[in-house]
């Protein structure tokens, strides 16, 4: 799978050994790096989703093509409402 921005992903342990366990997340790819890497690896910037589908934080992840998932679980998030 070649990401690309907007894509929802599922980052675990089987996309870099860092992300094993509960390190895992999903990721809202913003862009995917053109730069040389090893053969089936990729630099991707984007941001973590919390449950909720909120972005909790900005990441540049070095994972590896054949292990990302595309993720489905998330809702939209919720439209906030204006305090007045």
């Amino acid at each position: 799978m070649r990401p690309s921005p907007g894509d929802l992903l599922t980052i675990d342990g089987r996309a870099s050994v860092q992300f094993a366990g509960d390190r895992a997340m999903t990721f809202r790819v913003v862009s995917v790096c053109d730069r040389p890497t090893y053969q089936g690896w990729v630099w991707l910037t984007g941001y973590v989703l919390n449950r909720r589908g909120d972005a909790t934080t900005k990441r540049e992840v070095y994972v590896q093509l054949a292990g990302l998932t595309a993720s489905g679980q998330l809702h939209q998030p919720e439209p906030r409402l204006a305090r007045l």
